[in-house]
């Protein structure tokens, strides 16, 4: 099973980028949000899954280990494949799922293409225990990750300027917000706060 790739982005492509591993392009379908944090010729970390079919070998990418994790639980579900699974995750952002799916809320699930009002509650009766299994763990891992996360940002924004205090509430809200562990994501989103508050 092929459960990370690291490499250069050779290029990027509407549902898929290239990277390229040890010489070899490899083909790696991802939703958009992941897609717009690469940059061809910038290297790629991507947690993957490899689906196997009769007639093709698949590579899923995404930007954190929770997205895979809700990916694979998604398919545990009858009638949802990795492509309905990969247009959730495209439609709702891993939070929105847990919380649509912990709610019961149907009208959030129906949003994705290919997800009818049965199919909405069928993910909802056979995921509802599991997605708050795996919230306590994320929690848990996003919690002892953090902090590491958090002092290498809250650097790298005074080292660019910003005062500490500035500096420290944007990264915080940002972590509140999202829950990521991973830098380049948490940096570039409070650069972003950062630069509206100016």
């Amino acid at each position: 099973m092929i459960s990370r790739v690291r490499g250069t982005v050779l290029s990027i492509g509407l549902d898929h980028l290239v990277v390229e591993v040890g010489g070899v392009g490899l083909a790696i379908t991802a939703t958009p949000a992941t897609l717009a944090t690469l940059r061809t010729g910038e290297e790629a970390i991507l947690e993957t899954t490899l689906v196997v079919r009769e007639d093709s070998l698949t590579l899923f990418g995404f930007a954190d280990a929770q997205a895979r994790e809700l990916f694979g639980l998604l398919q545990t579900v009858s009638g949802i494949g990795p492509r309905i699974a990969m247009a959730t995750l495209a439609v709702l952002e891993p939070n929105q799922l847990r919380a649509a799916l912990a709610e019961g809320s149907v009208s959030v699930l129906t949003q994705v293409p290919g997800i009818g009002r049965k199919g909405a509650e069928r993910l909802i009766i056979e995921l509802r225990d599991k997605v708050g299994a795996l919230a306590a763990v994320t929690a848990e891992t996003v919690a002892t990750g953090n902090g590491a996360v958090r002092g290498s940002v809250v650097e790298a924004l005074t080292g660019l300027g910003f005062p500490v205090k500035q500096a420290e509430q944007a990264v915080d809200g940002v972590l509140a917000e999202n829950g990521r562990s991973d830098t380049p994501t948490v940096l570039r989103k409070a650069l972003a706060t950062l630069g509206r508050k100016r």
